[in-house]
């Protein structure tokens, strides 16, 4: 489970995020990362027996993303991310490709899973999967149990204008217009403190595992 003090470290952080207090209070930022590597760790071990397309050697550590923003190209110049992020791949043990993803926040927690915005080659080719087998990726996000969890799949971010590759009435052109396909659930604070949190967790996402399979299989 979460600890409440890493909600309380990052409650801090949200109001501090600057260099010095972060050098100040490190130990409770070692602390708290410590709390989501170990958690990850047991989340992990839950998914290998889900997803056989997990790297079984896959490190704990290597899923929990850097705190550390890069504000290079950025008008926000704190030097901190306000949460952990946790990033399971779904096939090997890199991204760009199907991942389940856990945002930790207070206040704004989510697992999401899927594949948020490919890069141009990956997304032609989940486009085009989904032209050859629409029917296939509609009994994923249409089941009613999937809708219930993660809600109408088609709403996410789409293109204002047809993909060029694709007619104006291509019946599943409400797919094809997506520039993401991601599956996302809210989690409150409360459930994160929960002993069985990384069970139940695992068993939202076993609900996006098909889904990864699909945009997985594109990519190949």
């Amino acid at each position: 489970m979460i600890q409440r003090h890493t909600f309380d470290f990052l409650k801090d952080l949200v109001e501090n995020n600057n260099r010095e207090w972060f050098q100040e209070n490190k130990d409770r930022y070692e602390s708290a990362r410590e709390n989501v590597i170990d958690f990850t760790g047991e989340w992990l071990g839950l998914m290998k027996k889900i997803d056989p397309g997990i790297n079984e050697n896959l490190d704990p550590k290597k899923c929990v993303m850097r705190i550390y923003r890069d504000i290079r190209f950025s008008k926000n110049k704190t030097p901190y991310k306000n949460n952990f992020g946790v990033s399971i791949p779904a096939k090997g043990s890199r991204a760009g490709g199907a991942e389940y993803f856990l945002h930790i926040a207070p206040g704004n927690s989510f697992i999401a899973g899927g594949y948020w915005m490919p890069e141009a080659a990956h997304l032609k080719a989940i486009r085009q999967e989904i032209d050859y087998n629409a029917d296939d990726l509609k009994k994923i996000i249409d089941a009613d149990e999937f809708v219930k969890l993660f809600g109408e799949f088609r709403k996410q971010e789409q293109l204002k204008s047809v993909p060029r590759e694709y007619s104006v009435d291509n019946e599943n052109i409400e797919l094809l217009k997506l520039k993401s396909f991601v599956a996302f659930h809210q989690i409150k604070d409360e459930e994160l403190y929960e002993k069985d949190v990384a069970a139940k967790i695992a068993t939202i996402c076993s609900k996006i595992y098909p889904l990864n399979v699909f945009i997985n299989n594109a990519l190949v």
